[in-house]
């Protein structure tokens, strides 16, 4: 028997693996209906298998390096990020650098296309903080309140920089976003639930206040912390989009009727009859839908439940304090990435324009996702490595 072919295919996370091509092929025939309408030109659906492509090479490349390497790479891939975004905000739209779209000054145009490096600077951030968390609990092994509240310290400290940055684009979703991950991370931490419940409550309390504001105190926010309109806009389509129907409301209310009108089974595969704005992106949920009914959408969402409770399994099985908490950040990041967008297409919560993972069309967040995803596949792999080469000597 080939010894290194046998070793492979036991550290090789194949479970993973069918996941994602599941999710290629609900995205590949979702984008393949939603390019029926029209909106745009170009093959979508061919785009999109290249996306995938790219992403299984970088996620191959990925898992190649053991977490190790990642361990001394995450303050640096921090720092890259942060670079990346302090140029996207910096550099004008009128060099032909950056661009400016759908309200926000979030992309770069290279020769392949715009790149947001908001969705690559999402797993250098999970890097940096599963780092900062392992070495504040190497050096402090006796926790206290005190310990606790210097780890919290740390982390909001590495947090303010890019949240402000991300901001100043502005870009709420992907604010959002990084908000979730910290969260989970701070509870997965073990820091004590005396400093974490006043601190979520207060969190809540500033949350809703905003809300408020948001509804009565619009001059306030705008000239106090910058808000724009739009945004304002949002909120007021979320809360009774039917009173701006043909304005900030129009997005919802599409995706409503398409979604309802999908009815139990569907309408079958490219039989669609709403028009959704952006269904092959961020409202491609409303194509899922209306074309699938409530059958094909509750069966996406359970593929998404099958995934993050696989990433969770393998966290469990994973010893390393670092690798645990880069596989929490990643399953915290995919887990608020899902409920934002389905949330945002039925109503649950406001648009914000998150993009579906793994079945929105869109080479960004598909690379920011083959960094997270390959990061799994390291931390597996390789802890795998080591279990068996320990056990089983004629395996070395």
């Amino acid at each position: 028997m080939d010894t290194n072919n046998y070793n492979f295919n036991k550290r090789f996370d194949w479970p993973l693996t069918i996941i994602l091509f599941l999710f290629l092929v609900v995205s590949l025939s979702a984008i393949a209906s939603a390019q029926t309408s029209g909106q745009y030109g170009g093959n979508y659906v061919i785009s999109q298998a290249i996306n995938y492509v790219i992403f299984a090479f970088i996620a191959g490349v990925v898992m190649y390096f053991d977490p190790d390497q990642y361990k001394k790479l995450a303050w640096p891939l921090y720092g890259i990020g942060l670079v990346l975004l302090i140029a996207v905000v910096a550099i004008p739209p009128s060099t032909g650098i950056t661009l400016y779209r759908n309200g926000a000054q979030s992309w770069f145009i290279t020769p392949i296309g715009s790149i947001q490096p908001v969705e690559f600077m999402k797993t250098f951030y999970i890097l940096a903080i599963a780092y900062l968390i392992s070495k504040h609990h190497e050096k402090f092994q006796n926790k206290t309140i005190k310990t606790d509240f210097a780890l919290l310290a740390k982390i909001v400290a590495t947090l303010i920089v890019p949240l402000a940055l991300i901001m100043l684009q502005p870009d709420l979703g992907s604010s959002l976003v990084f908000i979730a991950i910290t969260a989970a991370l701070v509870v997965v931490a073990g820091v004590t639930w005396k400093i974490i419940l006043p601190l979520f409550g207060g969190v809540a309390v500033i949350g809703g206040s905003l809300l408020w504001m948001a509804l009565y105190m619009q001059d306030f926010l705008e000239k106090t912390f910058g808000f724009q309109p739009y945004q304002f806009a949002r909120i007021y389509s979320w809360i009774d989009p039917y009173s701006y129907a043909t304005s900030d409301g129009y997005h919802l209310i599409t995706s409503l009727n398409a979604i309802g009108s999908g009815e139990i089974f569907g309408k079958g595969f490219m039989s669609r009859e709403v028009y959704v704005a952006e269904n092959h992106t961020d409202f491609i949920f409303a194509v899922i839908g209306e074309e699938w009914g409530f059958i094909g959408a509750s069966a996406v969402i359970c593929l998404y439940f099958l995934l993050i409770y696989h990433l969770t399994k393998t966290t469990l099985l994973l010893k390393d304090p670092f690798c645990t908490y880069v596989c929490a950040g990643i399953i915290a990041m995919i887990t608020f990435h899902v409920f934002e967008n389905i949330g945002m297409t039925i109503q649950l919560l406001p648009i914000t324009g998150i993009p579906l993972p793994f079945i929105s069309y869109g080479g960004s967040s598909m690379m920011g996702n083959a960094l997270a995803i390959g990061l799994v596949y390291s931390m597996k792999f390789h802890y795998r490595t080591y279990m068996f080469t320990s056990n089983d000597p004629d395996d070395e």
